[in-house]
């Protein structure tokens, strides 16, 4: 619903993937005014029916807006399509929703404020279908100041959560929970290749996951405490007994004829753990091994 609050509210959107379209929609449907440019221009169409403007250059771009979203592939993309913008950037408030890492954010504000620029990085946390929906989220850090200011249309894409005035929390954040959904995801799908190779069809699989989840949540709700505390209690299940257990799934993999890639790399950090000496702590020691760089 337009809201008319938002009347006189603009905002530049750069980069019309899957996730800026359905920005630009929202912002739309907000009653924002809403300026376009892709290097696709067609892909611009059904917003621009719908009452979106299309930048003929990113320097028309920057001019109808001060806040900037750009939501692209990575921060080089943001450097191509910006490097020859020059005084169009001055005053700008430019939002970086792209992937890549905290020290990339944090470059990226060095080069903003040499152009006379402020930046706000961002990492937005859910698939583009769940955007603006109550689960929808996205981690901004930066200046707390331009966040607060620019908050009622941020928050139109989804809950605002500013982690600190680093920029490179924001991508920090965002990274780590791609981490956990990354191989979490592996491990889920390797276990359903193993029994996959008994004509165990995932359907049947499923509600085991679901269920075991459930379990895991509980697991982890200790996490925070062991680890930040270093209290790694091994007294009902130990590393030795565990670094044991990972044979027996690289075994049962081999004997499957799935990859044994997976297991494998957990079960060398397993006994890593153990030869440092946290045989008999709990699960949660292998922080000990992954803080560490390899």
């Amino acid at each position: 619903m337009t809201t008319i609050a938002n009347q006189n509210k603009s905002v530049t959107l750069i980069g019309l993937g899957p996730m800026g379209q359905t920005m630009a929609q929202l912002f739309l449907d907000k009653g924002l005014r809403v300026t376009l440019w892709n290097r696709t221009p067609s892909r611009a169409a059904a917003l621009v029916s719908n009452g979106a403007i299309l930048a003929d250059t990113p320097s028309a771009a920057l001019a109808a807006s001060e806040l900037i979203i750009l939501s692209l592939t990575d921060y080089p993309a943001m450097y191509d399509i910006l490097g020859d913008a020059g005084d169009a950037l001055k005053g700008k408030v430019l939002v970086n929703l792209s992937s890549d890492t905290p020290e990339k954010a944090r470059e990226a504000t060095r080069w903003a404020q040499e152009r006379g620029a402020a930046f706000i990085a961002g990492g937005v946390m859910v698939p583009p279908q769940l955007l603006g929906g109550p689960t929808s989220y996205a981690f901004f850090s930066g200046p707390k100041d331009l966040v607060d200011a620019h908050h009622s249309t941020l928050e139109i894409i989804g809950r605002v959560d500013y982690r600190g005035e680093d920029p490179g929390l924001a991508p920090l954040y965002y990274q780590a929970l791609l981490d956990v959904m990354f191989t979490s995801t592996a491990g889920v799908l390797h276990a359903a290749a193993l029994l996959g190779s008994a004509g165990v069809d995932v359907a049947t699989f499923s509600p085991y996951i679901q269920d075991f989840l459930k379990f895991m949540s509980v697991l982890l709700a200790d996490v925070a405490d062991d680890v930040d505390n270093r209290r790694y209690d091994g007294s009902l299940n130990n590393m030795i007994m565990m670094a044991a257990t990972t044979d027996h799934i690289v075994d049962a993999s081999q004997q499957a004829g799935v990859s044994t890639r997976l297991p494998k790399l957990i079960r060398e950090i397993y006994n890593e753990t153990v030869a440092k000496g946290y045989g008999k702590n709990g699960l949660f020691s292998i922080y000990e091994v992954l803080k560490q760089p390899s």
